[in-house]
C-alpha cells in the first residue's frame, strides 16, 4: 500500500513580475472616449491658433531689441583710467556713496583698452575699441568671444559695442553632457524623453511664443500648447497604455484647477504682469498683449513638468499595488497609493517653493538690505506674483495626487479581466475531473470508498473493513469542481 502523497498545487494566480497586465476592451473603449475628443480638439486648436512666426517690427536697440553679431578680443592694454575718462565728471573724493567710489576709480585707477574683432556680419573683420573699468563686473581676456551689438544709426565710431561673453561652447557642452547621462541611465526611456523634450521646446518656440505675439489670448494658447506638450511627451515616454492615460486624465484635471485659481486670484490681487524692464518692453512693444494672461500662462506652463511627475509616480504605484495583490478592492488601493502620495507631496511642494525662491533671490536680496518687513515685502507686485505662482501651482500638484489615485484605483478595479488571473479552462470531465467512485490520478481526488490507488478500478488498497476511507464521505463537495485544487495520488 502506497501513502497519498501531495503533489504542487496549480496557483490561482501568478506572481509575475513583469510589466501590469492590459486593461480589458471596455475600459480601454471608455478612456479612447474621453481621451480621444480631448486629443482632436488640441490638434484644432493648434490647426486655429497656429502663427506661421513671430510678427516683424522695427529694432528699438533696447535690450534685448537690437541687432547683434559676434565678436572676439584681439587686443588688451592697460591704460591710465584718467586718460581715457576725459569726459567723466571730476572725483570730489567723496567714497560715501556707491557714485563718488566709482569716481575715484574711474580717475585714479587702471583701465583696460579691449580691441574687439567684429566676426560675423556684413563688415566682418571691423575692430574698435571697448574701455574696460576697473570695478566692472566683466573682465575681458585675449582671445575670448564676445557678443556685439550693432546700432547702424549711431556714429560710425559708436556703431559696434560689446554687451555679453559669448557662452555657446560651455552651453553646449552641458547640454551635451546632459544628454549623455539621460540616455546613459536611462536608455531607450532616456531617448524618448530626449525627443520629447525637443518636441515641447518646439511648441513653446514655434507655437506659444508667436501665437501670444500675434495677439492670441495667452490663457488659451499655453492651455492648447501645453496640452499637447503634455500628451506628446507623457504617451511618448510612457507608452500608448492605460496606465499612461490615467496619468494624463489627471494631469489635465489638475491643470484645469491651476488655471481657474490663477485666473481668480491674479484678477483679485490686481497683479498687471508688467513688473520689471522686460516685461516693460514688451508690453511698449506689442501694446495688445494681455499681461496678465501672460503672467497666468506662465504660471500653467511652469506647473506642467512637476504635474507630469507627479501624476505618471502616482498611476504606477497603483497598477504595481494591484499587479502584487489582485484581490485588492479600490478602497484599499487608493488608501495605499494615498501613504505614497504624501511623500510625494512634501517633496515636491518643497522643490518647487526653493525654485521660485531662488529664482528671486536677488529681490529678496534687496528686501533685505532696505529692511522691509514680511507684509511690505510680500504686498509688494514682484513679490506677490511669485507668491501666487507658488501658491497656485503648489494647490494643483497636492490636488493632484487624490484624484490621479483615485482614477486609478477606480480603473484598475473595475478593470473586467483581473490581473495575473488565470482564465478557467475548459468544461468538461479532463478539467473538472471524476467526481465519483473511482475517480484516478486525472481526478481531482478520491471522493469516496473503494478507490484505487492509481486507476479508477474499485480494489483493496482502500475501504476496506477496519480501515478509515480515504476519501471524504459521501455527499461532500468535490474539490476539483472549478478551482484546479486537487491532489493527485501515485503509486
Amino acid at each position: 500500500m502506497t501513502s497519498p502523497q501531495q503533489t504542487h498545487e496549480p496557483h490561482g494566480h501568478s506572481h509575475s513580475h513583469g510589466p501590469a497586465a492590459p486593461v480589458s476592451l471596455h475600459l480601454r473603449k471608455v478612456i479612447a472616449a474621453v481621451l480621444i475628443p480631448f486629443a482632436a480638439a488640441v490638434v484644432v486648436g493648434l490647426a486655429v491658433l497656429w502663427p506661421g512666426g513671430a510678427p516683424a517690427h522695427e529694432r528699438t536697440g533696447v535690450g534685448f531689441d537690437r541687432q547683434t553679431e559676434q565678436g572676439r578680443v584681439v587686443q588688451l592694454e592697460r591704460v591710465d583710467c584718467k586718460d581715457v575718462n576725459a569726459s567723466q565728471v571730476p572725483a570730489t573724493g567723496d567714497t560715501s556713496t556707491p557714485q563718488g567710489r566709482e569716481a575715484v576709480q574711474e580717475e585714479t585707477g587702471t583701465c583696460k583698452k579691449a580691441t574687439i574683432e567684429v566676426t560675423s556680419g556684413k563688415e566682418k573683420g571691423h575692430t574698435f575699441i571697448e574701455i574696460v573699468q576697473p570695478d566692472a563686473p566683466r573682465q575681458f581676456h585675449v582671445k575670448q568671444g564676445v557678443v556685439v551689438a550693432y546700432a547702424p544709426d549711431a556714429p560710425r565710431d559708436l556703431q559696434y559695442s560689446v554687451t555679453d561673453v559669448d557662452r555657446q561652447f560651455p552651453m553646449a557642452l552641458l547640454a551635451g553632457i546632459f544628454a549623455l547621462a539621460v540616455v546613459v541611465v536611462g536608455r531607450m526611456r532616456g531617448v524618448m524623453a530626449l525627443v520629447a523634450l525637443a518636441i515641447s521646446f518646439a511648441i513653446l518656440t514655434l507655437f506659444i511664443l508667436p501665437a501670444i505675439l500675434q495677439g492670441s489670448n495667452p490663457l488659451i494658447v499655453a492651455v492648447v500648447g501645453a496640452s499637447a506638450i503634455m500628451l506628446i511627451a507623457l504617451y511618448a515616454c510612457h507608452g500608448l497604455t492605460a496606465r499612461t492615460s490615467v496619468a494624463v486624465l489627471g494631469t489635465l484635471i489638475s491643470l484645469l484647477l491651476i488655471g481657474l485659481l490663477g485666473s481668480l486670484f491674479i484678477g483679485w490681487a490686481s497683479l498687471t504682469g508688467n513688473t520689471d524692464d522686460n516685461t516693460g518692453l514688451i508690453h511698449g512693444l506689442y501694446p495688445e498683449i494681455d499681461m496678465s494672461g501672460l503672467l497666468l500662462a506662465g504660471v500653467i506652463i511652469g506647473s506642467l513638468g512637476v504635474l507630469d511627475d507627479v501624476t505618471v509616480t502616482q498611476t504606477s504605484a497603483v497598477w504595481e499595488l494591484r499587479q502584487a495583490d489582485p484581490t485588492m478592492g479600490p478602497r484599499a488601493l487608493y488608501r495605499a497609493g494615498i501613504r505614497i502620495g504624501r511623500d510625494h507631496i512634501a517633496s515636491v511642494v518643497n522643490t518647487l517653493v526653493l525654485a521660485y525662491a531662488g529664482a528671486a533671490l536677488p529681490l529678496l536680496l534687496l528686501f533685505s538690505i532696505a529692511q522691509s518687513s514680511v507684509g511690505s515685502v510680500a504686498n509688494s507686485e514682484l513679490v506677490a506674483e511669485e507668491i501666487v505662482r507658488t501658491l497656485v501651482g503648489s494647490i494643483g500638484l497636492v490636488a493632484s495626487v487624490p484624484v490621479t489615485t483615485a482614477l486609478a484605483a477606480l480603473v484598475v478595479s473595475a478593470d473586467r479581466h483581473t490581473p495575473g488571473q488565470a482564465d478557467p479552462g475548459p468544461a468538461g470531465p479532463a478539467a473538472a475531473g471524476p467526481t465519483g467512485p473511482g475517480a484516478g490520478a486525472e481526478g481531482a481526488g478520491p471522493t469516496g470508498p473503494g478507490t484505487g490507488p492509481a486507476s479508477g478500478l474499485p480494489g483493496p488498497a482502500s475501504g476496506g473493513p477496519g480501515e478509515a476511507p480515504s476519501g471524504p464521505p459521501p455527499g461532500a463537495p468535490a474539490r476539483g469542481l472549478g478551482g484546479g485544487r486537487g491532489r493527485r495520488r501515485k503509486k
